[in-house]
């Protein structure tokens, strides 16, 4: 018994698999959005292509997707928002973070996902990239104070030095 890794707690041959193999299509905009991580996490690429719009496909570089989905270590998958989406829906929008480890950096990609259904069958559409917020751990050093590293000079002139 697998997990799915999706996070849905669920058995992977029971959530996602049935979609990534196409026994089964999405039933809603989020399922096609988690099935589409787990297809990132077990390198289904051609999955992720393919369940992309006609109009978007032509923007997927496969090499640059394979490499991404096979370089990098899946960490998990938070859904923050689903707006409509449901079986009875045409489109649909999830906000969602992929957490994921390349080349020993951690990082996580925070998108604004829209989905459409033609024919009965979920395809992502495109995607908003969520900027991040940086929020500074400790107060503001001032060009002119004194360098925090101790060596007595001016902050400008030691370790705030541009270049």
């Amino acid at each position: 018994m697998k997990a799915c890794p999706c996070g849905s707690g669920r058995e992977y041959s029971e959530c996602c698999e049935p979609y990534i193999n196409g026994t089964a299509n999405a039933p809603t905009a989020e399922a096609l959005m988690r099935s589409r991580y787990s297809a990132y996490v077990e390198h289904a690429v051609d999955y992720i292509i393919n369940t992309c719009l006609r109009n978007s496909k032509d923007d997927i570089d496969e090499k640059q997707t394979r490499d991404w989905s096979e370089k990098s270590k899946w960490l998990g998958l938070n859904i923050h928002t689903v707006s409509k989406g449901g079986p009875l829906d045409n489109e649909g929008t999830v906000e969602f973070e992929a957490a994921y480890e390349r080349d020993g950096l951690k990082d996580i990609h925070h998108e604004q996902a829209r989905f459409k259904r033609e024919n009965g069958k979920w395809f992502y559409d495109e995607g908003d990239v969520v900027p991040k917020t940086i929020v500074r751990s400790g107060p503001k050093i001032g060009r002119n104070e004194p360098c925090p590293c101790g060596s007595g000079k001016k902050y400008k002139h030691c370790c705030g030095r541009a270049g």
